[in-house]
């Protein structure tokens, strides 16, 4: 018998709420230590949150879930509509995820240059895919969803995951919690990717108003032109309306190269497979680690590596 077919307690017999067994195995995600690559010397040391072991895969299904319940209570999802919303990849497959399980159709635009993974698992889901210019990236996935908002406003609930509150209180009341019940509060600095910033925006509240004296650090692409999915170079973007600067203590940037070269050494020295923007913020967490005498730095690993596994960086060093 599925856990969807469990009776409640008691003599009442109710119907489960479609989606329940898949939203219980959203968060509380391991944080683990990296002995080869995070140890950086005695007294300083790296600790990264795996998100890829979320059921869709990344962090964004801590988001994607806080909207959709957010949208339920305020009965926005109602009989005919379809979620929508614009997405570099993960996003986009988690509201697709979640979306299959309550029977909701869902409509992703994202740009035509994303790889092949994301678009095949979008359809796999059952995922309409709207492509979008691949020169104007993801904000021009989110100038279309306006767009269709705009054309047919009845048809959609616009999630807006760059606009939504309910995208950093899902970090704010997850996320943060997490890793102080991991760790406790030894944590000294806090590093995580920017790019639709829930993350950083909730988690980093949380950890702040519980140890006032943990350090922020904010990664960001250091060009426009850059290969770091999920991520935005704020100078050049759409700047998410969730976003507020007053809660990222330390702005740093990475490259595509160093990250891509940290990606590659964390599958191939600690057998962790992950994404190209987990190499990024590990970039910056071992840059910041190296610069301490004292400290312990958590990370976030945002997906798993099989999200790009057609992308030709894996190659560089291979003979």
């Amino acid at each position: 018998m599925s856990p969807d077919t469990l009776a409640p307690e008691g003599p009442a017999m109710c119907r489960p709420r479609p989606g329940a067994a898949l939203d219980s195995l959203v968060g509380n995600t391991p944080l683990v230590r990296l002995p080869r690559l995070g140890a950086v010397r005695p007294g300083v040391e790296i600790l990264a949150k795996l998100e890829g072991r979320n059921p869709g895969g990344s962090v964004k299904d801590r988001a994607a879930l806080a909207i959709l319940k957010d949208a339920e209570a305020r009965g926005l999802l109602g009989p005919g509509k379809s979620v929508l919303d614009a997405s570099s990849g993960n996003t986009g497959i988690a509201l697709a995820l979640l979306g299959a399980a309550r029977g909701l159709p869902v409509t992703v635009c994202i740009p035509a240059n994303a790889n092949e993974e994301r678009r095949r698992t979008l359809l796999a889901l059952g995922a309409t895919v709207v492509l979008t210019d691949a020169q104007e990236g993801s904000d021009g996935a989110i100038r279309e969803a306006r767009r269709l908002v705009a054309e047919s406003p009845g048809k959609y609930y616009y999630a807006d995951q760059y606009s939504n509150p309910a995208t950093w209180r899902a970090h704010y009341e997850s996320t943060g919690p997490e890793i102080l019940r991991q760790i406790g509060g030894a944590i000294t600095h806090f590093v995580a990717g920017l790019g639709t910033t829930g993350t950083m925006m909730g988690t980093g509240r949380y950890l702040k108003e519980r140890l006032p004296g943990i350090v922020r650090v904010g990664v960001q692409p250091d060009s426009p032109l850059h290969g770091l999915e999920g991520l935005k170079h704020l100078a050049t973007a759409m700047i998410p309306s969730i976003y507020d600067p007053s809660v990222v203590d330390v702005q740093e940037t990475a490259s595509t190269d160093e990250s891509h070269e940290w990606t590659r050494r964390l599958a191939r020295e600690e057998g962790l497979f992950v994404g190209v923007s987990s190499g990024a913020n590990f970039a910056v967490a071992r840059r910041v680690a190296e610069s301490l005498r004292e400290g312990l730095v958590v990370t976030i690993f945002c997906d798993n590596g099989d999200r790009y596994l057609s992308e030709r960086f894996w190659d560089a060093d291979l003979c």
